[in-house]
């Protein structure tokens, strides 16, 4: 694989990773024990912190991505091991 495809598909981990890494650890003004600012929502997070988001998507799109490179080396999982592609042949 070339480099380039490499960061492509690294950055499609990484995009990937953080939607799933933001909603922890988030607290609203309410849950923190805080007093909201006027025209703040309800559900606005008290204790956003980028920085911790950052670390934390980069760390899982870094795992998710050398499980990928381990699955293209070593071939745990191929096309024809995913059966919807490939479904078997109804022999009557």
């Amino acid at each position: 694989m070339k480099w380039q495809s490499g960061l492509a598909i690294f950055a499609l981990f990484w995009v990937l990773s953080a939607f799933f890494v933001m909603p922890f650890g988030v607290k609203t003004a309410e849950e923190a024990g805080q007093e909201r600012v006027p025209g703040q929502a309800e559900s606005a997070p008290a204790n956003f912190n980028p920085k911790r988001i950052l670390v934390r998507t980069t760390i899982v799109a870094g795992i998710l991505f050398g499980l990928f490179l381990l699955n293209m080396r070593m071939g745990w999982i191929t096309m024809d091991t995913l059966t919807f592609f490939h479904p078997p042949s109804s022999q009557n």
